[in-house]
């Protein structure tokens, strides 16, 4: 365990190290100027922007540069103009987006650590923990966050003066209270996600659910099988079997209590930051103009400079007079995959969360490759579940392919003039694509793996009765 424990540190030591070394390297690559990494709402330069023309006594939102949150243009503009001689522009922002990627691959951690133990005492509950593969390597949590640290979309999004790092940390803080039981930290983790970026809001259902419910367990029938009828009779011992239907109940019953909770903590923190906007925008500007500005930019999709998903390209071709319904299309695209899931994965809260995720970065106004860094980072927290995905190799082919084309055909049309936007507008497509793969497999998958489970504890309570 120890020697685990001290593995662990050394890979999270060399990404921070890794990171270090890139932000040191003369303009790293031009990553602040890629499309892939920079979009409206997260780039640092557009921040810095607007804190600029704030310090000028004008709105933040004036022109169409900043989109951002007033609160993060607080705590991160200030460290745009700082410069110190010797050092790269930006060092200080850059810092804070290591420290929030260390943060964040922690707060990994610790969730896959609560979800593992978690998992273990529901099968062991079930009398099928047999079923759980010993093994010397890492947990699941700590592979997921070294997955999420030594990601090439999360590493880029560091070093490219992205704002993800800083998205993505709440997002994380959000899913790791509500797995821990956190109830203030839940609210506030989802209450600043929702700010920063509006799509988080959807998350609501699988943190309400983590609450009641608690950490992902098989399917709640299956405690019901074992509870041996309505009535708690039981072919064992009369002791045996009230400690398992007591069990298997307090597993099926869903808790309103933490839910009223969070909805009250949820209430206070959006009170709080409605607040702080409004003494950050009051001398220039308004609250009205900051929605039109944040979340009426992302609806409305008014800025059509090229990035990595499937909408800009769309929105530039189609017709001013149907613009406004598929614009309804794409958005309630999202929001009619909500219930569905939902239900059917009601006793998976944490990898609900992950599919919500992955979804909204593939169908967002403006991704980066932030926005995939999360839901990889998360994908290895269920490294039982997937273990027979399929396509595993074709969809890792496919993200590397993507990653290597995109920047090439961007080239190709931009610069060199050989090419056109379908060029680039492939990459993304292709992009989406793997994406809907990645989300159907896995979720194909874990409901595999729930039939497993139900077979074997069927097969154990029949040899268990005769």
């Amino acid at each position: 365990m120890e020697k685990k424990k001290r593995g662990f540190w050394r890979w999270l030591i060399a990404s921070v190290m890794l990171r270090l070394i890139l932000i040191y390297l003369p303009k790293t690559f031009n990553l602040a100027s890629r499309p892939e990494i920079s979009t409206p709402l997260v780039s640092l330069r557009r921040l810095a922007e607007g804190y600029w023309l704030k310090k000028s006594s004008m709105s933040p939102y004036a022109g169409s540069m900043y989109h951002g949150s007033p609160l993060l243009l607080s705590l991160l503009g200030p460290l745009t103009v700082k410069r110190i001689e010797g050092q790269p522009d930006h060092l200080l922002c850059s810092l804070v987006f290591v420290i929030a990627d260390i943060i964040s691959a922690l707060l990994i951690r610790a969730t896959g650590h609560t979800l593992q133990m978690a998992y273990r005492q529901s099968l062991n509950s079930l009398d099928i923990v047999d079923l759980l593969k010993s093994s010397d390597s890492l947990s699941s949590g700590d592979v997921a966050a070294l997955v999420y640290l030594w990601n090439p979309f999360t590493i880029a999004a560091c070093v490219g003066l992205s704002t993800s790092p800083v998205e993505n940390l709440v997002v994380i803080l959000a899913l790791h209270g509500a797995c821990k039981g956190l109830v203030p930290l839940a609210a506030f983790g989802w209450v600043m996600a929702t700010h920063l970026s509006l799509y988080p809001a959807i998350l609501i259902i699988p943190v309400i659910l983590l609450l009641g419910y608690g950490p992902d367990t098989p399917p709640r029938k299956l405690f019901l099988q074992k509870g041996y009828g309505k009535n708690g009779d039981n072919h064992s011992s009369d002791n045996c079997g009230q400690q398992e239907t007591n069990h298997s109940k307090a597993e099926v019953t869903f808790s309103w209590r933490p839910v009223i909770h969070f909805l009250f903590w949820s209430s206070l923190w959006s009170i709080y930051v409605l607040v702080l906007c409004s003494i950050s925008v009051k001398p220039h500007g308004s609250l009205w103009e900051m929605f039109q500005r944040t979340y009426g930019f992302i609806l409305t999709v008014e800025d059509m400079s090229p990035n990595i998903g499937v909408l800009w390209y769309f929105f530039a071709e189609v017709f001013d007079f149907f613009r406004s319904f598929f614009m309804i299309v794409f958005h309630l695209n999202i929001l009619f995959m909500i219930l569905p899931l939902a239900i059917r994965l009601k006793h998976r809260p944490c990898f609900l969360a992950f599919i919500y995720i992955a979804i909204s970065s593939m169908l967002k106004s403006y991704p980066s490759v932030g926005d995939s860094a999360l839901y990889l980072g998360l994908l290895g927290l269920f490294l039982d579940e997937l273990a027979d995905m399929q396509f595993s190799f074709f969809l890792l082919c496919g993200y590397i392919g993507v990653s290597l084309l995109s920047p090439v055909m961007h080239n190709l049309w931009i610069w060199r003039g050989t090419g056109n936007a379908n060029f680039y507008y492939a990459t993304g497509m292709a992009y989406a694509c793997l994406q809907i793969i990645l989300v159907v497999e896995s979720v194909s998958a874990v409901l595999n793996h729930d039939r497993k489970l139900r077979k074997l504890s069927v097969t154990k309570l029949r040899d268990g009765n005769s």
